[in-house]
Order: structure tokens, then sequence, then C-alpha cells
């Protein structure tokens, strides 16, 4: 299997309002295609550790590397310059500009990456929605779409550039059991048919069950990681 991330005695410590260690020299490898979830009570890690595998928090001992590139150490331009090019986010909230319409705001990361013309970008952006079943709402701005589907249109902003990595953070946080498990179907799919990557911090029991491998932290460490080896049929 090839690995898309790995990291080597990553260690990090919080400062204020006394020094303590948030992160206890944590390896882990993620393989290209592997739907992931990162358990844990709060205060455990789990989001920290996110941070620093996003390239978001530089602060911390040992190495990161994604798709065969040590970004420990680069600077917060090339970061940022990685970041848009090969890590997706799906975050608990959404984060639509709300007076754009769906396509314009899934547009936003691949304009900034300006590897496409305008026209190239738009009908990129158009297939995503058309893969995410929200290309009927295309044009219809995103203040005027339901919770579900604005979280659609955000994984589809996610996924624009067709990153390696997809990283959520409570991505079905702030959704109700149905769309919780529509957001859970499209990541399967985008996993299990397209290959893509999926790292994701979640309190949710089911979602955690049924993606491939649930990787748990307690006290800054991961304590447990299993393969779930459960079938997953794929979305008709």
């Amino acid at each position: 299997m090839e690995q898309v991330l790995r990291t080597h005695k990553i260690t990090k410590y919080f400062y204020d309002p006394e020094k303590f260690q948030v992160l206890k020299e944590i390896d882990l490898a993620v393989n290209r295609g592997e739907f992931l979830s990162l358990v844990g009570k709060s205060g455990c890690g789990k989001s920290t550790l996110m941070y620093v595998l996003s390239t978001m928090d530089t602060d911390y001992e040992g190495e990161l590397e994604i798709s065969g590139e040590r970004l420990t150490g680069k600077t917060q331009n090339e970061l940022a310059k990685f970041r848009n090019e090969h890590i997706g986010f799906v975050f608990q909230f959404h984060y639509l500009l709300p007076e754009f319409t769906a396509i314009q705001n899934v547009m936003i990361p691949a304009l900034k990456l300006a590897k496409y013309n305008y026209k190239e970008v738009e009908d990129r952006a158009y297939e995503k929605l058309k893969m995410l079943g929200m290309q009927d709402f295309a044009l219809k701005r995103s203040n005027k779409l339901s919770g579900g589907q604005q979280q659609r249109v955000a994984i589809a902003r996610g996924i624009i550039n067709d990153p390696d990595i997809i990283m959520g953070d409570e991505p079905t946080g702030n959704l109700d059991s149905y769309n919780s498990q529509l957001v859970f179907d499209i990541f399967r799919e985008l996993t299990h048919t397209y290959r893509q990557t999926i790292i994701a911090v979640t309190h949710d029991v089911e979602f955690a069950r049924n993606s491939d491998r649930v990787v748990e932290m307690s006290d800054g460490k991961i304590v447990s990681s299993s393969s779930t080896q459960l079938a997953k049929p794929a979305l008709t």
C-alpha cells in the first residue's frame, strides 16, 4: 500500500498557563485511499494532532511527511501553497461565503491555485457539485441552502483541487442524523471509488465504526489503531 502521510515522533507542548505536553511522540502512517477516523475524549489531543497533520500548526517536534515531501521546517508561504494543492478541508461549520453561489464557493481554492483558467475551474466545480448531487443548486446563494446542502458544497470545495488528503474536523458535528449519514456515504464513496484519503476527527461513534480504520487517542498518545474490516457498498 502506498503511504500518503507519515509522522515520526510528533511531540507538542502548550505553555499557557504552564508547560503541558499535549502530544507525545506520535507515529502514524496513513495509506492512500484510506478512510481513517481519529477518536478520543475531549482534551486527548486529537484536534491538536489534526492541526499539525494539516500543516496549520508548525510549533512541534518530530517530522511530518505528506506525499513523499518532508514538510517540517518549511516556511508559512511554502506550507500555504502545499495545503492548497494537496490538502482539502471539511469542518464542522461549512464556512461558505453567504453572498456567493454554491459554484462560486467551490471555485475559490482552484482559482487560488491558478492551475486552470476560469472556465476550466468553473467546469471542475460543476463536476464536483454533480458528484455530490448538488448540480441543480449550483447557482443558488449558499445562505439559501439547507445545512446538509451547505456541507455538501463545502465538501465539493474541499475536493476541487483533487487533494491527496481530505482533513475533516467533526464534519458531521453540526448535522442531524439523516445528513450525517449522507456526509458519511459521500466520504466512503470518495475513498472507495475515487481513492481519496480522508482523516477525520469525530465524536460520532457510528461514523468512526464504519470508516476503514479507527485511531484512538488518550492523554496525547495513540492507544489503539484498528481496522473496522466492514464491507462498505458503494453509493447507488
